[in-house]
């Protein structure tokens, strides 16, 4: 067999060299490979498949396509984060095809939802003109503006609203406009002031975490979930704010934490009563002297 001249050699063995190391670097790299990460649902990512569901749901509802229509706005809805005018958009939409499918009493219904999203909620003049919705549209809010008309007369013959109930009012409306940091001082301020109901203490409070883990001081959220329980014990948050990926993680911990803190000191206030009704001594009637 003819051998291969020396430079030629010295080639290949250097290619074959270069293959093996990449194989081995190839290898490597494959065993080092960071494990895929699953990625969080944030709240972005919730506002943007709310907006989608709600354009899906418009969409369907030009189209005719009612049942869809009804499925994706009450799916937009149910991510409880569109803005108040998309809110009472989809609402009009679900009690338009809830009243022409002869559902009355829920067309009603979100109708009245309209309203107390978005005061400013109205239907234009050809919706308002449309014989099977339009007279339930126009009762509802007859309904409404007696309501509020007899709401506004009883506030007025009632005591005004302390100073302290006055900035949980306002802090509540600041967190509804998305700032954060406004409503915390407020809310603060609230408390500070002094909140004489025990429920408008812990609304304070459950809105402060909120306002602490939108704003991803998480800590101070957890701080603040567990002071609620020295309040009431038996709190917790509805099934939909349980849910928020803000803040789920964090109330769920501060939870558990809570718990044990009571339960350790319940142990310790029983064991503390038992051991002073142990060391009391049984009263003596007094004999008179002769």
């Amino acid at each position: 067999m003819t051998r291969a001249p020396a430079f030629l050699r010295g080639t290949l063995l250097a290619a074959l060299a270069l293959s093996t190391l990449a194989g081995c670097e190839q290898l490597q790299t494959k065993g080092n490979q960071p494990q895929a990460v699953t990625p969080q649902i944030t709240e972005d990512v919730l506002r943007a498949r709310a907006q989608d569901s709600l354009a899906a749901g418009v969409k369907q509802y030009d189209a005719g396509e009612y049942a869809k229509a009804e499925s994706s706005l009450n799916e937009a809805l149910a991510h409880g984060l569109l803005a108040k005018t998309d809110q009472s958009r989809a609402r009009k939409l679900l009690a338009f095809i809830y009243c022409t499918s002869s559902r009355e009493a829920q067309c009603r219904d979100e109708f009245r939802k309209a309203f107390e999203i978005n005061p400013e909620f109205s239907l234009t003049p050809a919706e308002d003109g449309h014989p099977v919705w339009g007279p339930v549209y126009r009762d509802v809010r007859t309904q409404l503006i007696a309501e509020r008309e007899a709401t506004a007369t009883v506030s007025k013959q009632v005591s005004p609203v302390s100073k302290a109930q006055q900035l949980l009012a306002d802090g509540m409306v600041k967190y509804d406009a998305g700032e954060y940091a406004a409503s915390r001082k407020l809310l603060d301020a609230a408390l500070a002031e002094g909140l004489q109901q025990k429920p408008d203490q812990v609304k304070a409070m459950k809105f402060i975490a909120f306002t602490d883990c939108l704003q991803r001081h998480y800590r101070e959220c957890r701080a603040e979930f567990i002071k609620i329980y020295d309040v009431d014990p038996d709190f917790d948050l509805t099934p939909a704010e349980a849910g928020h990926p803000s803040w789920t993680h964090t109330f769920a911990g501060a939870k558990a934490t809570a718990k044990r803190q009571l339960a350790a000191k319940a142990a310790r206030e029983a064991k503390e009563k038992s051991a002073r009704e142990k060391g009391a001594s049984p009263a003596t009637a007094s004999v008179p002297k002769k």
